[in-house]
């Protein structure tokens, strides 16, 4: 529970815009039944944040975060401001009933999380709303039925299934008000993947990236047999396990290379360069989150110098989009910094500019 003094300083001391709290806010993390890639009953996690004022019927903001692989850095794990519940915080304090899941497997949810595995992002977004308006109905209030979408990076493709899901009716309560995903990699295998192996981005950052998906899709689509199939020593006996959820981000830095060339074998480049079946089979699902026609206003958020999502992705998704005849408006957000990064900068910018919009009608 926070006042709304409380809120803007807390919001100020983390780098992000207080200038749009209207209100304190109550954090609340839920647990909730969701299912699994497979279609099994599991359970997640995630942060509701509800405005102190305002309408006793609540728009909802859903807002999906960035990667992490450890399971304490989702946003029910950072009640207090931080860098994954800042942007939540944002937007209850602007008025919002905001919804962040945390994804299978991250925060309080059992099992590995399967990173950029957008049906499963769907379905723990979409039930994380069901869990929410059942919460709030608790409270003497209650959510309407317009939820305005928005994600960062891992989180902007999710944003886009989440968005596709609800137009679709997947959910009878909810409808589809306006989406607004930032600096997502909606095309990894035409825009992403030819950028981080040509070396174009991070160097860090694309080691991480690499790894975390050949990782955690090979336990969705079994890519290779043995790490050291895809992975160089040392790092074959490690990395796998350096993605159980319970290794920090420092952790994570400390334990792999600093160059793809020192992670990656041939075969692993090979797989990377030119995606076969499984492989090429998941990337046209992940590769799919723009291949709609919404009915509602889109915003696209990027900024060009951007070190670790190539600003290609949003040209793909944005040229997509038109293919479908839809005019997305594209937010170029300059050259923002957070802690060095004007990738996790376009988090903190975006913010700033999307509550403002999702606050006018449209």
């Amino acid at each position: 529970m926070a006042t709304k003094e409380d809120v803007a300083a807390a919001l100020a001391a983390v780098g992000y815009d207080p200038g749009t709290v209207r209100f304190g806010v109550d954090a609340y993390r839920l647990v909730y039944e969701t299912v699994d890639p497979g279609g099994r009953p599991i359970t997640a996690s995630g942060l509701l944040v509800l405005p102190r004022g305002g309408e006793h019927e609540l728009r909802t903001v859903s807002f999906t975060h960035g990667t992490t692989s450890y399971r304490s850095d989702a946003p029910s794990s950072m009640v207090k401001a931080g860098f994954a519940s800042s942007p939540a915080l944002t937007y209850a304090s602007a008025g919002f009933a905001t919804v962040a899941p945390d994804y299978l497997g991250l925060g309080a949810g059992p099992g590995l999380h399967p990173w950029m595995d957008v049906p499963s992002e769907t379905t723990a977004s979409l039930d994380m709303l069901r869990a929410a308006r059942s919460f709030v109905s608790t409270t003497g209030r209650a959510l309407g039925h317009d939820v305005l979408v928005t994600g960062f990076s891992q989180g902007a493709s999710a944003a886009m299934g989440l968005a596709r899901a609800l137009q679709a009716g997947d959910d009878r309560w909810f409808r589809l008000r306006a989406v607004a995903p930032v600096s997502g990699a909606y095309d990894f295998e035409h825009a992403e993947l030819p950028a981080l192996l040509a070396g174009s981005l991070d160097a860090k950052s694309s080691v991480l990236y690499s790894a975390y998906l050949l990782v955690a899709w090979n336990r969705l689509h079994q890519l290779y047999d043995a790490p050291d199939e895809v992975f160089r020593p040392p790092y074959a006996d490690t990395i796998e396990a350096l993605f159980d959820g319970s290794h920090t981000g420092p952790q994570l830095f400390a334990g792999t290379p600093d160059t793809l060339d020192a992670l990656l074998t041939p075969h692993g480049f090979d797989m990377l360069r030119h995606p076969t079946g499984r492989l090429a089979e998941a990337l046209r699902v992940a590769d799919s989150t723009c291949d709609w026609t919404p009915r509602v206003p889109v915003r696209l958020y990027v900024a060009d110098t951007d070190e670790q999502a190539a600003s290609t992705n949003t040209d793909h998704c944005e040229a997509t989009l038109r293919s479908h005849g839809v005019n997305p408006a594209v937010v170029d957000l300059g050259t923002p910094d957070f802690a060095g990064s004007t990738h996790l900068g376009t988090n903190v910018a975006a913010t700033a500019a999307i509550v403002r919009w999702f606050s006018h009608p449209h």
